[in-house]
């Protein structure tokens, strides 16, 4: 699956390592698919805001879990800080 073919989200571009857990995991990349590209950027903000290599592994994880789950935004994140009032 070529990287263009994984969507990324408003402000953030889709980072490799969460592209290639996306790539590799076919419900939760449908479930991707499905969200809006705002929804997406949430879920992209979360996991690069990670200070350590451990809890952006364990973030891309849930993203999937959750995705898998059925949920449309990571849970417990109060939103991306960089993204202007107007959604962009």
């Amino acid at each position: 699956m070529s990287r263009g073919s994984v969507p990324g989200g408003v402000v953030h571009e889709l980072p490799a390592d969460l592209h290639d857990a996306l790539s590799g995991n076919a419900v939760a990349l449908a479930a991707w698919q499905d969200i809006t590209p705002l929804a997406r950027n949430e879920f992209i903000c979360w996991v690069d805001d990670a200070k350590q290599t451990g809890t952006r592994e364990r973030r891309i994880r849930r993203t999937q879990e959750e995705l898998e789950e059925g949920q449309r935004r990571p849970c417990c994140w109060p939103g991306c800080t960089h993204r202007e009032r107007s959604g962009h």
